[in-house]
């Protein structure tokens, strides 16, 4: 065989081989040039561009920083926030073939019904806004005149998965981005030592649906949220093994990012300067996360007031705490999931026993957080959303014990903070509280009002994948629902 032509071997190379191959190439001279100018040429920690760095807004912000207590299963409305005396009246009546007609449900076929359920709970009016909230909840009834209560919260997706989807990336077809994605792609973060878009979880088990919903989809990585676990390492292989000193890890990041840095010159995937970024991110919160989980510098009083009785133990109530912590911080979207409120009836989610303790669980805690961010100076920059993926039928199960049915046409959401007006009930239902009779809110005007007390047009924040212009709030036409805001 003849030895192969120098000159056709050279032709033969694609540009981008050549001139990543070429040691005084073009590749390299731009390697070069942007190591220099992001300070990779020198030693100790060079840094690179952060792509979480802090972006103008479209327009002057109300609020900077989102916490999101997610209910995850479905909390009844009926019992908890909706009074509705004729439905206690008419309990075990069917109800009017009317309301049902042409409606789907999760589980309403022959072994269940469909006759009124009643609350056995007790109501009352609180604060000056004379709110209704049942004895389950004492400690919200306590800031009912900080909170916005949205009782005609509408979806679109009556089963857990795509429903929880749904109300988190404005679609149940995996591979969209999450909200806290999309607020971390459209704001970017204030915190340089934790990730932008963290995730906290309490309960049996993670949501249904797991890591998607709180998935980036279509947009790079960095902008996925990180869960942290509340024992041993806040992420997993967080630590760096005793053998190695400092120093040895020091030089083992900087080799790999160099290595990525060539990567990334000669393919222009953002996936690779992720992958830099999230090496970096690792590194520095070594130290960030550890202090950030340790509360024990916390007063006995803070942990007193969110009823933490064991600063070491897993619990809504801890993760609250450090909701807190992270938005001082300026971590820019933090979400709590909460999980077991799927509430049919049964051995392990009924409404005579697990409701009251899920309720425990998380009353005292939610409003400790907004006395704290409040009196602490955040709750005007921070917006704190409380809800799940739907809410429940008026009607009961039959099963082993009391439950209700998932339920789209309306449920209770509350907000506080971050402009939103405190003290207004925004909607009405009808007497049984099946549906809105006034002031529906579709979840995709919710997520339009949300980014928009963040600075963000919800028409303006988007991206192109397949040829296709993707939002939070899809294509159909989304409202910003003003008269909830200050």
């Amino acid at each position: 065989m003849n030895a192969m032509n120098p000159e056709n071997a050279l032709r033969d190379l694609t540009r981008r081989h050549f001139f990543s191959r070429c040691s005084m190439g073009v590749g390299s001279l731009a390697l070069a040039s942007l190591m220099a100018g992001r300070g990779l040429g020198a030693t100790p920690a060079p840094k690179l561009g952060n792509p979480l760095q802090p972006k103008p807004t479209h327009f002057p912000a109300k609020a900077k920083n989102v916490i999101f207590l997610f209910m995850a299963g479905g909390p009844s409305q009926l019992d908890m926030f909706e009074h509705k005396p004729l439905l206690t009246r008419l309990n075990g009546k069917p109800i009017p073939e009317s309301y049902t007609a042409g409606k789907r449900f999760a589980f309403m076929d022959s072994s269940h019904r469909s006759d009124l359920l009643g609350s056995r709970r007790s109501f009352k009016q609180y604060g000056q806004s004379g709110k209704w909230v049942s004895d389950l909840l004492p400690y919200t009834a306590g800031i009912v005149d900080d909170l916005t209560l949205v009782t005609t919260c509408k979806t679109d997706l009556f089963n857990h998965a795509p429903a929880k989807l749904f109300m988190n990336a404005g679609s149940g077809v995996f591979g969209r981005p999450s909200m806290g994605s999309w607020v971390t792609y459209g704001l970017g973060s204030e915190c340089d030592d934790l990730p932008g878009f963290v995730v906290l979880q309490s309960g049996p088990r993670g949501p249904r649906g797991g890591a998607v919903l709180w998935g980036s989809g279509i947009l790079p990585t960095t902008y996925q949220g990180v869960p942290l676990r509340n024992q041993g390492d806040p992420i997993v292989n967080l630590s760096t093994p005793k053998s190695i000193s400092p120093g040895q890890q020091r030089q083992l990041v900087d080799a790999v990012r160099d290595l990525n840095m060539k990567r990334l010159v000669e393919t222009g995937d953002d996936e690779i300067h992720t992958r830099i970024n999230a090496y970096e991110m690792a590194y520095r919160m070594q130290t960030s996360a550890p202090e950030l989980m340790d509360i024990k510098e916390e007063s006995q009083a803070t942990l007193d007031l969110y009823g933490i009785k064991d600063a070491k133990e897993t619990s809504f109530a801890r993760n609250c705490l450090l909701a807190r912590r992270l938005v001082e911080r300026g971590v820019r979207f933090v979400q709590l999931y909460d999980t077991n409120w799927d509430h049919h009836g049964g051995p392990t989610e009924n409404l005579e026993k697990h409701l009251p303790d899920k309720c425990r669980d998380i009353d005292q805690p939610c409003a400790a957080l907004v006395r704290d961010l409040a009196s602490r100076g955040l709750l005007k920059d921070t917006i704190v959303i409380w809800g799940g993926e739907f809410g429940r039928t008026p009607m009961g199960e039959v099963r082993e014990s009391t439950g209700r049915n998932h339920h789209i046409d309306a449920f209770t959401m509350w907000f506080a903070g971050g402009g939103f007006k405190p003290g207004l009930t925004y909607g009405a239902t009808d007497e049984f509280g099946f549906g809105a009779v006034e002031n529906p809110a579709h979840v995709h005007d919710i997520h339009a009002t949300i980014l928009h007390q963040l600075g963000l047009d919800h028409k303006q924040l988007f991206v192109r994948s397949q040829g296709l212009d993707f939002r939070l709030t899809g294509v159909e036409e989304a409202r910003v629902i003003r008269e909830l805001l200050v």
